[in-house]
């Protein structure tokens, strides 16, 4: 007898086993209809409670500019690249980043995607309290920034650098190389560079940046991505290793019990995960039906745990 999968059953699936783009998406979602949700009970409730709501939210999703409030609030330069206020900037930025992500995993792997959204939101982020604190026009006004633009502008740079004779269909009509439509964008926000448009567009310039860097060297330990996964994974080592499980108990043939060391353990679960990855790679290249029985099976056999 099988059993219907609820909506939030099939949320949890995809998070787990649709690709870091679709994780990315299903975050920035969440973040977002969060931040609606306190808005509309700020607008409702409505007078002082409204303002503090507002307030609140955009110390803690929000880039602020200025150096002072920056370093009062230097959580932005994260939190921000999650955040959307607005619904049509949340929807465009997300289809954009649908596209770029698809388009990206087909070119490399889950993990490098992960930190190229990261390292192009952080680039963004740094670019716009740069040109903030140099540029006399755009100093002392009280901005703030959010948005994934800058990461995703780093996503879909690094395509267009890497491989820059891809051709895509424009608005689905007509074919074009992407390295003309990156040229259009990086065009677009550079003749718009001091206008009050309420677009980020040095935040874009400074994920473009990162998305050439990304590309440069990209099999040296040097590349910038690289580099940053190698930090990322010490981390994430020291802190497994903080918080590593006891060491569990196997069963030998002899029907004898010993005990796996934590090596062993963290060996077996780090071969899992790996496995893991290079099937989610696979399905996001060629789909899921490209996975042979025994991948199939395996996958089954880890959703259930």
């Amino acid at each position: 007898m099988q059993t219907e999968r609820t909506f939030l059953d099939d949320i949890k699936y995809q998070y787990r086993y649709g690709g870091m783009t679709i994780r990315l998406l299903i975050l920035n979602t969440a973040v977002f209809i969060g931040i609606q949700l306190i808005l509309v009970i700020g607008r409702l409730i409505g007078g002082e409670f409204g303002v503090v709501t507002n307030g609140l939210l955009r110390t803690v999703f929000a880039l602020h500019t200025d150096p002072v409030e920056f370093l009062l609030h230097p959580w932005g330069l994260f939190t921000s690249i999650f955040s959307h206020f607005g619904f049509f900037h949340f929807l465009f930025n997300m289809v954009f980043l649908y596209f770029s992500g698809r388009l990206f995993e087909q070119l490399f792997d889950q993990k490098r995607l992960l930190y190229t959204y990261l390292l192009g939101g952080f680039f963004g982020g740094l670019f716009e309290l740069l040109a903030h604190s140099i540029f006399p026009a755009l100093q002392g006004s009280a901005t703030v920034v959010v948005g994934a633009s800058g990461s995703i502008m780093a996503i879909f740079s690094a395509i267009a650098f890497y491989r820059p004779n891809m051709t895509v269909m424009f608005f689905g009509l007509f074919p074009i190389r992407i390295i003309l439509i990156a040229g259009i964008f990086i065009l677009s926000d550079l003749v718009s560079l001091g206008t009050e448009d309420n677009t980020a567009h040095f935040a874009h310039i400074g994920g473009v940046v990162l998305g050439m860097l990304s590309i440069r060297s990209i099999h040296s330990s040097r590349n910038i991505i690289n580099r940053a996964q190698f930090i990322g994974d010490r981390i994430s080592l020291f802190f497994q290793d903080i918080f590593r499980p006891k060491p569990k108990m196997k069963v030998t043939k002899g029907g004898g019990r010993t005990v796996k060391t934590d090596e062993e353990y963290a060996f077996e679960a780090k071969q899992r995960q790996e496995k893991i990855d290079k099937i989610l790679d696979k399905i996001s290249k060629s789909g899921y039906d490209s996975l042979s029985k025994a991948e199939k099976d395996f996958l089954f056999q880890q959703s259930k745990k």
